[in-house]
């Protein structure tokens, strides 16, 4: 079955990989790029934990989790961005998976809010 936030937030933690490597090695960035490795890659592992939630309500903390550290993971590039870490062309391709997953996580936590 296809699961477009699962694949999205997956291939968005492999870039996240990809660019702390580049981040550390090439800009001898240390700080701030493990703050994004961290957040970045914990959206898709609670987006994973929310597959096989226990409850609804166990459900919608796992995914508002997600949203929350991918709030955290936009906050960041936006920084290292500001702070010339990354060049503009790096920091739109980010971006835009970025909000691609924020807008698609907030749909989900609207339609999984108890009503």
């Amino acid at each position: 079955m296809d699961n477009t936030i699962e694949d999205k937030s997956f291939k968005f933690a492999v870039r996240i990989v990809n660019l702390h490597k580049h981040l550390t090695k090439v800009k001898k960035e240390y700080t701030l790029s493990k703050q994004l490795l961290r957040c970045g890659t914990s959206i898709g592992a609670n987006v994973s934990e929310a597959q096989r939630a226990q409850s609804k309500a166990d459900f919608h903390s796992k995914m508002s989790i997600a949203l929350k550290e991918s709030n955290e993971t936009y906050y960041w590039l936006r920084l290292l961005h500001e702070t010339d870490f990354l060049t503009g062309k790096e920091y739109q391709s980010m971006e835009s998976d970025i909000k691609a997953i924020i807008f698609l996580l907030t749909s989900i936590c609207k339609s999984s809010e108890d009503k």
